[in-house]
């Protein structure tokens, strides 16, 4: 059994205050933060038992995978349109850019099964019905047709490939959005067959970067 939901100690204010750097000129309302609130809850009673997350501090969570998945909808209008989340794990960036952007449509691929678990379980608790969560690896996601204004990934290593797949899934005015070190920021930016936008630093973070681009025509 998968214990059940731990309280969470921050208020309201502590999540708006530690998200602020991440918003620019996009805005948090007190359902946003509320759902927030309930996804630390479920994260960190699932994280027990199941490898989600290896930040415990709820602040340092708010920040590390809310915000900085948050930030990309300030780069773009990840707003409308349908988004996959590649490699999802703990349901980030995808879940929190749902969100912040109602009308998303999301699909989260991740093969891992307990994990599959834990976001069926989030989904249903922030009442996101119209999320999918797919078991599976990208590579066996088929599609007959280029269905994604937005393919995601953060932190999941091997772009070559998965820029080979998000060629054959992405609309033509599509973006691919990845959260990576500057390393590799610096290196993916320079694959051909692609546009890509200046790496645009995290927020209090050296280090990590927000990479778009699109395909070349």
């Amino acid at each position: 059994m998968v214990p059940r939901k731990p309280a969470v100690q921050l208020s309201r204010e502590q999540v708006a205050s530690a998200l602020a750097p991440f918003l620019a000129d996009l805005s948090i309302s007190e359902a946003h933060i509320s759902q927030i609130q309930r996804y630390i809850g479920t994260l960190l009673s699932w994280n027990q038992s199941v490898s989600l997350t290896s930040i415990e501090d709820p602040l340092e969570i708010v920040t590390r995978h809310f915000g900085e998945s948050i930030f990309a909808a300030s780069l773009l209008p990840i707003r409308l349109g349908r988004l996959a989340d590649v490699g999802s794990g703990a349901g980030f960036p995808g879940l929190p850019l749902r969100i912040v952007s109602q009308v998303l449509k999301v699909v989260l691929l991740e093969p891992n099964l307990k994990k599959c678990g834990f976001l069926n379980e989030v989904k249903g608790a922030l009442g996101m019905d119209d999320v999918e969560v797919r078991r599976c690896r990208y590579e066996e996601y088929r599609s007959d047709r280029e269905e994604f204004d937005f393919v995601c990934a953060r932190a999941l290593g091997g772009y070559r490939p998965l820029l080979r797949w998000a060629r054959n899934v992405l609309k033509p005015q599509g973006r691919v959005v990845l959260w990576l070190g500057a390393d590799d920021a610096l290196m993916i930016s320079r694959t051909s067959g692609w546009l890509w936008e200046l790496p645009a630093r995290i927020p209090e973070s050296h280090k990590r970067f927000v990479l778009i681009g699109r395909r070349e025509p």
